[in-house]
Parts: C-alpha cells; structure tokens; sequence
C-alpha cells in the first residue's frame, strides 16, 4: 500500500460513503480499509452492504455488526432492530465473516480496542463528554500489538497520537454520522458541530483528517422516513436535538 483511506462508523450512510470514496479517489488513494459499525442506521444498510461487498475490501466488524447478529430483538436497541429487519440474508453471512481484528502489513485494524469493539481508545468519557485519554492509558489499551499504526474507529472523532515508544494510534472518525449519544461506560453524547463525512488518508506513516460534503439532506430525509428524526436533525447539523 502506498497512499490509502480508511474508512469506519459509516452507519449505513451510503451518499456519505461514495463521497469519501471518490474524494479519496481524488487524493491518489489506492487501497481503502474499513473499520465497523458499516450498516446500523435508518439509512439504506442493505444497499451499503451490496455497495461494499461488491468491492471486497478488507473490512472488521464492529459493535453493531455483532450486536445485529447475536443479540435477540428484545435486548437490540431500536437502530439496529430496525437495521436487522432491513437485511437480507447475504448482508447477514457477509457481516457474519468479517473478523473483530485484523493484522496487515504494518497495521493493526480494531473497531474499539485491541480486545473490546466498545471501548474507546484514544478517549474517555467524563461528565457526558469525551475527553482525550493521556498516554498511558492509550498504552495500557494497545498492549502488546506491536505493530507502527493501530487504525481504530467506534468514537466518531478523529485523532492520531504518536506514543513515546514511537507506535502510533490512529482514530478515523466517521464516514456516516457526526453525532450521537450512547450509555458505555457511562451515559455520554458525540457533537462533531458539522454534517461533513469523515475519513483517514495515510502515506508513509502520515495520517490526514479528510472532511467531505456530501448530501446530507437526502440522508435525513431517508432517516425522517423511517421514523428517526433525532437521525435527520444529527445528519444535517452534526449535533443531537436538545429535545433528547
């Protein structure tokens, strides 16, 4: 690989992923990674998984891939219920193969963690908010993966660290969706502020944050019809509604 992008959280956002796509084109890109959470959203997840299958790039589950597959309908939080009903069974076998983690070439590909797709990385949550977790956390969390760049998604900020033994840790973002609320470890919400898509570039150990327009209204039209206008008004402003 030469100059590659890496793609994660694209939650079924598939106008947002076809603009990363073709804006990293653009940028010389020649080799694309995708890091989970690829389909869980009231967006268009089984036309993303078709979209996405139809390349075979290597790709890693996330949380919401292995909740969509193990957890009965009951314990589902309502996205990935109604992702799960959206899904063919070829969407299922697919997310079904992919593994948790990946080793390449000098890389290590993690949706969360090393050994947990749920924990952060590269943050932590403190009073609602993510806050950047200091070195020795980060260290602790790598472990023994030895590898030069650890690529890790889940928290939908992007963010690189350089650690003081020289590995680096890198965090993509998010393709498909700029804010959100969660309960792990503790309840806390994610405001990027903007509807713009995010993804990496790397060449030669250099890591570049890449922010793409893309048709954010057409995704929350999609999301309002579905019955999530939390979804619509998080695509279009990159904050959550205060009325949550």
């Amino acid at each position: 690989m030469t100059r590659f992008a890496v793609f994660s959280d694209i939650h079924g956002n598939l106008p947002a992923l076809k603009a990363c796509h073709a804006d990293a084109l653009a940028q010389g890109c020649d080799t694309f990674l995708n890091l989970g959470d690829i389909l869980s959203g009231p967006l268009w997840p089984a036309e993303t998984a078709e979209w996405l299958m139809a390349r075979n790039w290597p790709t890693i589950a996330g949380n919401h891939e292995r909740q969509v597959l193990t957890l009965p309908a009951e314990r589902m939080g309502e996205t990935d219920r109604l992702t799960r009903s959206l899904l063919a069974e070829t969407h299922l076998c697919w997310i079904d193969s992919l593994p948790a983690t990946l080793a390449l070439p000098g890389l290590f590909l993690c949706h969360g963690t090393p050994e947990s797709d749920i924990t952060h990385f590269l943050f932590d949550v403190d009073d609602g908010r993510l806050v950047e977790a200091r070195e020795g956390e980060i260290t602790a969390r790598l472990g023994n993966v030895d590898a030069p760049l650890t690529l890790c998604g889940h928290t939908h900020v992007a963010r690189s660290v350089t650690l003081t033994d020289g590995r680096r840790v890198a965090n993509a973002g998010s393709v498909g969706l700029q804010a959100y609320s969660d309960d792990h470890p503790e309840p806390y919400i994610v405001e990027n502020g903007d509807p713009l898509a995010r993804y990496l570039v790397v060449e030669h150990g250099r890591v570049d944050v890449r922010s793409v327009a893309y048709d954010c209204r057409a995704a929350a039209d999609r999301a309002a019809a579905l019955g999530r206008p939390d979804w619509a008004h998080a695509l279009m402003t990159g904050k959550l509604p205060l009325t949550r």
